[in-house]
């Protein structure tokens, strides 16, 4: 296990442990995160823990070509009470993802210091929210980083009613260039919409 200290650096992924935690430590700095990101690696940790930097082997994505939709995501989508917008409200969509529970987690991984960086990669355009509006409310929403290379990195989503974030994320893929989208980790979620494994190495690959 490395731990960081103040000069931005990480160490080769393939020391990460099985489970894929590679370093501890170091800053949420702009070029600490870049530079993460463009090395395969992202922060993950929760508001009682140091900061924990992970390159998982598998990794989890979707290539855009394989997305999955079913019969009624069609039909919700062709409904059109949803309106889906890129970049409106950053801050919102960041700070909703904080505040939903999940299955499995004590605390939010999303803690204050994340949501400040995040919002400077925003403020810098690296990072990118999806938001999800129906009669004027926000009801679902996503956000990630834009390496800039046809690669984006998705970080968490949010829905306050049955199927926004879908409706978000779906919708955000069908009308981006992107040529693979990295989800980090499995969810039953995100594989029901066509993501899946493959091996860090040709994840890097593809970075």
């Amino acid at each position: 296990m490395q731990y960081l200290t103040e000069d931005i650096w990480f160490p080769d992924v393939n020391k990460a442990t099985k489970d894929g935690l590679l370093a501890i430590g170091g800053d949420l700095s702009v070029e600490r995160l870049l530079r993460a990101y463009k090395l395969g690696i992202f922060p993950w940790f929760e508001t009682d823990e140091p900061i924990l930097w992970w390159s998982p082997d598998p990794r989890f994505v979707l290539f855009p070509e394989k997305l999955k939709v079913s019969k009624s995501m069609k039909q919700i989508l062709r409904n059109k009470n949803y309106i889906v917008t890129v970049n409106k409200a950053f801050k919102e969509v960041i700070t909703a993802c904080s505040e939903i529970k999940r299955d499995g987690q004590a605390s939010t991984w999303i803690t204050g210091s994340m949501t400040d960086a995040y919002i400077k990669l925003h403020e810098l355009g690296y990072a990118k929210s999806v938001e999800v509006w129906k009669d004027n409310v926000l009801v679902g929403g996503l956000y990630g980083i834009d390496l800039g290379n046809d690669v984006f990195c998705g970080e968490s989503m949010f829905a306050r009613e049955s199927n926004a974030s879908k409706v978000g994320f779906i919708t955000f893929i069908q009308n981006t260039n992107y040529k693979l989208i990295d989800c980090q980790v499995y969810t039953n979620h995100l594989e029901s919409l066509g993501a899946k494994e493959i091996s860090r190495d040709d994840f890097l690959s593809y970075l």
